[in-house]
């Protein structure tokens, strides 16, 4: 019996089963809850009385009860920082009751109204979600992203305890939950996955898609039976924003400075909602437009040792970015309420960001050391090389590498109450992500056996040739290349769920679904080589038009001085196509192994049970199942470039998820949770794919491993949380994580090309057997423990007195260790004392801020310790992610009831992205950014 239908005979089961219990008519309550400005107000928690019927309402505002018996009831509903609303209702047998709540603003202190202001209205809908999750979560809503300085939704999530994240050119791009690397959890929107847009792996790029198109954000550090089971880490789910209760128009307009090339930025925002129809239809549109012009500076290293224990640097690179990021987006979302019982939704949001970048690299590389007698290091030489990158020069590229990203994601929803005590809800969503990188182009001039002196600084090292000018560097190679990775995935799942049982008096509820998950991968690269066909024309870089960066500021140190370089208007005003000035020529080894496609299948289906033990204990308990079906084909590569064949591999595997969830509410806020669940993580798609590459010049083989298995992990975790009415939390919990086969990836210098026949049964073997090769390929390890512990404390200061009450206080610390197994050295012996790539011990964030009715101001910090980022094939070649400080500051002033100011610096303490090599003083790259400043304007009109 396969998956489909197994599935297909558990869900008619289960609908057999609740046609069973749900015959009887009752009646039935619907309703949206919301503040007086008609904004939902996710989270809040509604009672009946008498009885011992409750629910929660959804991000929307939206809440029912099902199987309600006809009567007369109190319904009341709480809500942190609001006032609690009773108001009366009558049921009657198989008839729908509906009703909106309207609730007041402010919580009671002392017998006294405290009013919000707009930053606690946030906080307020944020904490009462996390307190009604069933599962460990944390939430963080619109209003509050747009207190913090962050534009994009990376740069949001490093609030969150227990997230870090690693940049690109200034900006979070990669997410770590819980010391987790980024392909170890998930990032979904509305609820589906988001495709990669790398070439080679799984990560979604969180700089891509801007926070203000974004109304909620679900960090989900405990998973259920019904939420997808790739999430080791945690899930991190984007809540689009929703149609409201009534007209809302937004608008918001800054510009800004970037100090590191003296260059501007601009953004612009809007939202326009409105309810149409007698308000059966409801709609919302937003854009957005962000113009970021500025760069970085850059230095970067490689360190070798020789047989006489002598450390030193391999390779070291100065490298100057000119970087210009546009980013876009465009959204809308639909609801159509088919009557009281169906209600249809539609999704759309288009990302695409187009990054132009400029880089002027000066490399030092062949740095062989010159030795005494007593084989001591006592100078150096090597070879140095000018590399200019850019592109084409037309209207698309301007003379700069362009890497086109686009993520696009379509959904349709529908929400239906099949009886009084039955509900039914399915989606089918499409989602693509692609980069596209066209016509990018390199120019490269250099010279060998240079003697050079070493300035032994090896935080920012520096290699200064002896009589070195323009004209003594000839030309390397001209080429251009188009690189193009698409990844789309047609999601369709159905859930079912209605009321149990089991225990007296005491809430029940069963829920079954299926899920349906097809994926494809493909990357298709070219590259190629031109050569001058009258050499004299580019002989030397003394030929071309060139630029000279020699400025004395540059950020990795002020000795480092990149120089002379090619004109990116030269590179880019090249006629390559021109056969009578260059002869072009295709170079397989830049691609072929590279190249790939892949389809992946996953067919899931769950069972989840709720269940009330009393008015504090709660339950959930249940178990998913998900298999997964793999097709990837990869190219054999002989000698670099001759294409030997395809290989192609299919697999499939079925993983088994249970999971338990305990919630008990010794008061209305004061929580304990406890959770064992279970997750796993797919392997990267380049990992799994069957690629064969032989590399005779450098004695180097690479390849695939399709037999790779998928990380499986056990999760326990423990949180008690405590809520405060006056718009707080102070939390704290720990968490352990066991995973099976995590995957690393394995190097061996000594391997014999004796095994290949045996290791690649079928594949062509270019290489003589018995000779001793580099040998990479990614594996899995045996296991590893996670551990840790986390704390966070938000709370307004209302408690003390004047101005100083309206100061607020947000933090929160996670610490993190793990232990892995099962990873070995080139030697082939097992190494010790392997942490996790990506465990980052300590992580912390701080924010002190000050707000009344017009002004608020914030200040915020945010501190990660140094972690292990890659393992080599030994202690020494560990690369490391440095330690990071962020420290950013914002305020805002209200003009009008609708108009605000605000001010923005990101930032300043110009922190760079920084990369080491077993010790923290052998800089592996140093990139520094500078501070960023903001300024501009909101309007925010709500009807």
């Amino acid at each position: 019996m396969n998956l489909f239908t197994s599935t297909k005979n558990l869900i008619t089961l289960c609908l057999l089963l609740f046609a069973t219990v749900a015959f009887a008519q009752k009646g039935l309550i619907t309703g949206t809850i919301m503040d007086s400005q008609k904004l939902s107000l996710p989270g809040a928690t509604l009672k009946l009385s008498p009885g011992n019927q409750y629910t929660v309402s959804d991000v929307r505002g939206k809440f029912e009860f099902l199987s309600v018996p006809s009567g007369t009831y109190t319904l009341e509903a709480t809500y942190i920082g609001y006032q609690n609303h009773k108001q009366e209702i009558t049921v009657q047998s198989g008839q729908i009751t509906s009703i909106q709540l309207v609730m007041d603003e402010g919580s009671l202190d002392m017998n006294e109204v405290v009013v919000l202001g707009d930053r606690l209205k946030g906080q307020a809908k944020a904490l009462n979600q996390q307190r009604n999750n069933e599962n460990i979560s944390n939430i963080i809503s619109s209003d509050q992203v747009g207190r913090f300085p962050d534009s994009n939704i990376g740069d949001a999530l490093k609030r969150v305890p227990g997230i870090t994240m690693q940049n690109d050119q200034g900006e979070a791009r990669n997410i770590i939950v819980r010391g987790l690397a980024p392909e170890l959890n998930s990032v979904t929107m509305n609820g589906d996955r988001i495709p990669s847009a790398e070439g080679d792996n799984r990560r979604v790029q969180m700089d891509l898609i801007p926070s203000d198109m974004i109304s909620t954000i679900e960090v989900n550090k405990t998973l259920t039976p019904d939420m997808d089971a790739d999430a080791i880490g945690g899930s991190v789910n984007l809540v689009t924003r929703a149609a409201p209760n009534g007209q809302r128009i937004s608008a918001t307009l800054s510009s800004g400075f970037n100090p590191i090339r003296g260059k501007a930025l601009y953004t612009g925002g809007f939202v326009y909602a409105n309810r149409f129809a007698k308000n059966a239809i409801g709609m919302v549109l937003s854009g957005s437009y962000n113009n970021n012009n500025y760069g970085s500076d850059d230095v970067e290293a490689t360190w070798s040792k020789d047989d006489f224990g002598n450390v030193y640097i391999g390779q070291s690179d100065i490298r100057k970015y000119d970087v210009q990021r546009i980013r876009r987006s465009l959204s809308a979302a639909f609801d159509f309420k088919l009557g009281q019982n169906h209600t249809i939704t539609a999704n759309a949001m288009y990302n695409w960001r187009d990054d132009l970048e400029n880089r002027y690299r000066l490399r030092t590389d062949n740095i062989a050391p010159v030795y005494d007698d007593n084989n001591s290091i006592t100078g150096f030489t090597g070879r140095i090389s000018r590399q200019t990158k850019g592109g084409i020069e037309n209207s698309s590229n301007k003379g700069t590498r362009l890497e086109a990203q686009k993520v696009q994601n379509y959904s349709v929803k529908g929400d239906h109450l099949l009886s009084s005590k039955v509900d039914m809800d399915w989606s089918v969503s499409y989602s693509t992500a692609s980069e596209d990188r066209p016509n990018e182009r390199y120019i490269n001039f250099r010279k060998s056996g240079s003697q050079i002196t070493y300035n032994g600084d090896s935080f920012s090292p520096m290699f200064t040739p002896t009589n070195l000018s323009a004209g003594s560097l000839g030309l390397n190679e001209i080429s251009e290349n188009h690189d193009f990775t698409e990844e789309t995935e047609l999601g369709a799942k159905v859930n079912v769920r209605f009321p149990l049982y089991v225990i007296a008096d005491q809430k029940g509820r069963m829920r079954v679904g299926g899920r349906l998950r097809l994926k494809t991968k493909d990357r298709n690269n070219n590259f190629f080589v031109y050569n001058p066909v009258n050499e004299d024309d580019y002989a030397t870089l003394g030929s071309t038009s060139t630029v000279n960066w020699n400025a004395g500021d540059f950020q990795a140190g002020s000795h480092l001085i990149p120089g002379v370089f090619t004109s990116k208007q030269f590179l880019g005003n090249l006629n390559l196509t021109n056969t009578s000035q260059f002869e072009s020529e295709s170079v397989p080894s830049e691609f072929l192994g590279l190249n790939y496609n892949a389809k992946e299948n996953i067919v899931a289906g769950y069972v989840r049970w709720d269940q009330d033990f009393s008015d504090k204990l709660s339950m959930i308990a249940g178990v998913r199942l998900e298999n997964t079906s793999i097709d990837y084909t990869g190219n054999m590569i002989e000698d670099e470039e001759e294409l030997t064949g395809q290989r192609t591999v299919k697999n499939s595997y079925t993983n088994l998820l249970p999971g338990l969830t305990f919630k008990y509410n010794a008061t209305d806020n004061f929580i304990l949770r406890a959770a064992a669940t279970t997750a796993l993580a797919r392997p990267n798609y380049y990992a799994l794919a069957p690629y064969i590459s032989t590399i005779p010049g450098d004695r180097e083989i690479r390849a695939g491993n399709p037999d790779l298995k998928a990380t499986y992990s056990w999760n326990f975790d423990l949180m008690a949380e405590n809520y405060f009415e006056s718009v707080g939390l102070i939390s704290g919990g720990a968490f352990y994580k066991n995973l099976k086969n995590f995957i690393y990836t394995y190097r061996n210098q000594s391997y014999n090309t004796a095994n290949f026949a045996a290791d690649f049964p079928g594949a062509s073997n270019p290489i003589a057997a018995g000779e001793l090769w580099d040998f990479y390929q990614s594996r899995n390890g045996e296991n590893v423990n996670v551990f840790g512990f986390e704390v966070a404390f938000q709370r307004q200061l209302d408690f003390l007195p004047g101005a100083l009450k309206n100061l607020g206080i947000y933090t929160n610390y996670t610490f993190t260790k793990s232990f892995a197994k099962g990873v070995y050295n080139e030697d082939g012996d097992v190494r010790n004392d392997v942490t996790l790539p990506g465990t980052a011990p300590h992580m912390f964030n701080a924010s002190l801020s000050w707000e009344n009715k017009r002004f608020s101001a914030r200040l915020s910090a945010n501190y990660t310790a140094a972690y292990l980022d890659a393992l080599g094939g030994s202690d020494f070649d560990d690369i490391y992610y440095d330690k990071q400080f962020f420290l950013d500051a914002n305020a805002s002033y209200k003009i009008t009831k609708n108009l605000r100011v605000f001010a923005e610096a990101n930032n300043l303490t110009n922190q760079p992205l920084r990369y080491y090599q077993s010790i923290s003083s052998r800089t592996v790259q140093a990139e520094y950014y500078r501070p960023r400043y903001n300024i501009g304007i909101k309007f925010d009109l709500t009807k």
